[in-house]
């Protein structure tokens, strides 16, 4: 196992170069790039100003030399800098402010599928060609076939719009957070000049310069914080006597936040997860069928077990296999639907950012999520394999 899982690894490396070259170069046959932004929102600028920017900047020489660039630094993690989020780091960018959200959605969805799918999946296998077996296979065959783009809109027509039972887009509602004031307050007025982590108990240390006006100099002055409250200002902030400088976390404000998350999440996950659901009820189903007709439960039955017995211990156990292999493949399938899913419910996330990233030219961006795709799905392929031979024994690398 421990030489196939090498393998394996090693042998994803020049595939996620193979894929990365068809990445750069696809990208690098969009119209345009950030220059041509530039101009637009420049009128000032000349086409010698472009012309300028783009010898400086290597856009101007063939794409793969662009590529060499790119990749030289792409292996140290370095994907440049984002020009349309504040010049950021664009690695920066995508896992400290998008990425969380995108798996907040794409967890939820999986779970909600797996929750649902499955379990209907089963009684539809155990009630063949029952009332419930038709509704379920009809309905399965109709979410399936449903575009994502297409269910999201008409949820928000009828859950936003028509009924405005629930926010049409977003993550959650201004000014709701989980933090709320602390009593630590300044007894000063100056600027922040430095925050540091105070030892022990975890507490932190704000420095304000404040100007002395008997010396007529600014003099350092700090306020110590315990170790459960944040600080409410940064570094270059000014602060005035009597000002809150902290922020602590409590039962209610993190349950209040909690709920206005959640009441942002219902109709994304909801949208996300039911192409998930309908394949999960397909796949267990049509899985529990083929095995309920073979030798062995007939076997387990005709020495008079119970059916639950028969169904859930000896059955269901061997059905589950193949969809290990179907869990994995999954998840690609779900982060690929998330770019649509956030789209339509502008839903702050990877999806969004990827689209926003092609439009201004802001193609740093979209290279870090297109390859974070690219090895999810290399890494969730190989994950599934791992598992499938731990669930079956007939299954061994060697």
């Amino acid at each position: 196992m421990l030489i196939y899982t090498t393998r394996r690894v090693l042998f994803m490396i020049p595939l996620l170069l193979a894929i990365s070259m068809i990445i750069f170069g696809l990208v690098q046959l969009q119209p345009g790039d950030f220059v041509d932004e530039l101009r637009l929102g420049n009128p000032k600028m000349t086409a010698a100003d472009a012309v300028r920017l783009r010898r400086e900047f290597g856009l101007d020489q063939p794409w793969y030399v662009q590529y060499g660039k790119w990749l030289s630094k792409a292996a140290v993690l370095d994907f440049g800098i984002s020009r349309a989020n504040g010049y950021v780091s664009a690695t920066e960018f995508v896992f400290n402010q998008r990425m969380g959200n995108t798996l907040l959605l794409s967890t939820t969805a999986f779970l909600l599928s797996i929750l649902i799918g499955i379990p209907v999946g089963i009684y539809a296998a155990v009630k063949q060609y029952s009332v419930l077996d038709y509704v379920t296979t009809f309905l399965s065959f109709v979410g399936y076939s449903v575009p994502v783009f297409w269910l999201g809109i008409m949820m928000l027509i009828l859950f936003s719009v028509t009924f405005k039972i629930l926010p049409s887009g977003g993550i959650g509602s201004e000014g709701v957070t989980p933090y709320v004031e602390s009593d630590a307050r300044f007894t000063f007025t100056g600027t922040v000049q430095k925050i540091e982590a105070r030892g022990g108990d975890g507490g932190q240390v704000i420095t304000v310069s404040v100007y002395d006006p008997d010396k007529a100099i600014e003099v350092p002055k700090e306020l110590v914080l315990s170790g459960n409250i944040q600080p409410a200002v940064a570094v270059g902030d000014l602060v005035s006597d009597g000002q809150s400088a902290g922020q602590t976390v409590t039962i209610v404000s993190w349950t209040l936040w909690a709920l206005d998350r959640l009441k942002y999440l219902i109709l994304p996950a909801l949208a996300l997860s039911i192409i998930q659901i309908a394949g999960w009820t397909r796949f267990m189903r049509a899985s529990l069928l083929e095995v309920i007709n073979q030798d062995f439960v007939r076997t387990a039955r005709s020495k008079g077990l119970n059916e639950r017995i028969v169904i859930y211990k000896h059955a269901l156990r061997n059905a589950l296999i193949p969809i290990v292999t179907l869990l994995g493949l999954s998840v690609p399938g779900l982060l690929n639907g998330a770019v649509l899913t956030e789209t339509v419910f502008n839903w702050p996330g990877m999806g969004t950012a990827l689209l926003d990233s092609v439009v201004q030219k802001d193609y740093n961006v979209a290279m870090v999520i297109l390859m974070m795709l690219a090895l999810a799905t290399l890494a969730s392929n190989l994950l599934t394999d791992l598992l499938y031979a731990l669930v079956d024994p007939r299954i061994r690398y060697s």
